[in-house]
């Protein structure tokens, strides 16, 4: 976008491109910065219901929603209960489940590895923060939660370092935190990540519940969508793209179930058609431009006829917390 805004949209040309065309009511239940939001509204969406459990996304989108009058709704909330807040059937919804550069930047929201702040990474700037759960939890579920959560494969001798050091001293800010993981693992080479991203990866979606949060909101996206509307859902990491990507092959009567022979299984008839037949990726022309976009997904997928009904998450690969692996 070129308004200034502090976040580039990930994937917004091909995203647009495969939802085409846009009209109708949209729903984007990550509004971020905005930049989703803009697009489909430049694009011809009548109105975009833009939704935020971030009190600061709202209140900067309140300066941009103005040039668009009536056509912008903006909700706090979370995009899990998404159907909630929409009065009719949407011709479409997007989630970004990424977490903004506008949130990563801000180092007192405590997000980033690299920036001194406090232990946050509170999407909602409510409830546990990190330094609660890093300061509280025991050894065994701190492990299990960076291996499940994080694919960490140091997640135990991490977690003893934690629970030691906190002993001495709880944890206050990134930093800190970031010193620790940091002496437990060898100094990476050029081109490697950082050493703490995958912890603070497992500990962020920990402290904001958002495996739960992604199932229930592609739950109330299929409720909420008209016959023919679109989702769309860009990921950042293989963990969120594994749920979405089993979501989309069950809902489309291609995920197979544990007894082919289930009467009420095999009659189900499929609630979405795969619109991406491959999880489509960032081009080298937005990779020049927007870095962060290298391990960003999109998937796309158009609601049928078929009337909404219960989910077996049991399919779905989310990770499950069970007392310590790593």
């Amino acid at each position: 976008m070129a308004d200034g805004s502090p976040h580039i949209p990930v994937l917004l040309r091909p995203l647009l491109a495969a939802v085409a065309p846009v009209h109708g009511i949209w729903l984007d239940g990550t509004l971020g910065a905005g930049g989703y939001a803009k697009g489909l509204l430049e694009a011809g969406a009548a109105l975009v219901i833009g939704i935020d459990r971030d009190p600061l996304a709202l209140e900067l989108a309140g300066a941009w929603a103005q040039g668009f009058g009536p056509r912008v709704q903006l909700v706090q909330g979370t995009f899990s209960e998404l159907d909630a807040h929409a009065a009719e059937p949407l011709q479409g919804v997007v989630l970004d489940l990424g977490v903004s550069s506008m949130q990563l930047d801000q180092a007192e929201r405590g997000f980033s590895f690299t920036r001194e702040g406090p232990l946050d990474m509170r999407m909602s700037q409510s409830g546990e923060s990190a330094a609660d759960l890093v300061n509280s939890l025991p050894e065994g579920e701190l492990a299990d939660i960076l291996f499940q959560f994080g694919e960490e494969r140091a997640s135990r001798r991490i977690a003893r370092a934690i629970v030691a050091a906190r002993v001495v001293k709880p944890f206050e800010t990134t930093l800190e935190l970031v010193r620790v993981i940091e002496g437990c693992l060898p100094r990476p080479k050029p081109g490697q990540s950082h050493p703490a991203t995958r912890s603070f990866q497992a500990i962020r979606i920990a402290v904001n519940r958002e495996f739960e949060q992604l199932v229930a909101g592609l739950e109330a996206a299929e409720r909420a969508l008209a016959p023919g509307g679109k989702l769309a859902v860009v990921t950042f990491h293989s963990l969120e793209d594994r749920i979405v990507k089993r979501f989309l092959q069950v809902r489309s009567g291609q995920g197979g179930n544990a007894n082919r022979y289930a009467p009420e299984q095999a009659a189900d008839a499929p609630r979405f058609r795969i619109l991406t037949r491959k999880a489509v990726g960032a081009d080298e022309e937005e990779l020049a431009a927007n870095p962060r976009a290298r391990s960003a997904l999109l998937r796309v997928a158009e609601r049928t006829t078929a009337p909404a009904g219960p989910v077996d998450r049991s399919a779905l690969g989310v990770p499950r917390l069970a007392g310590g692996a790593g």
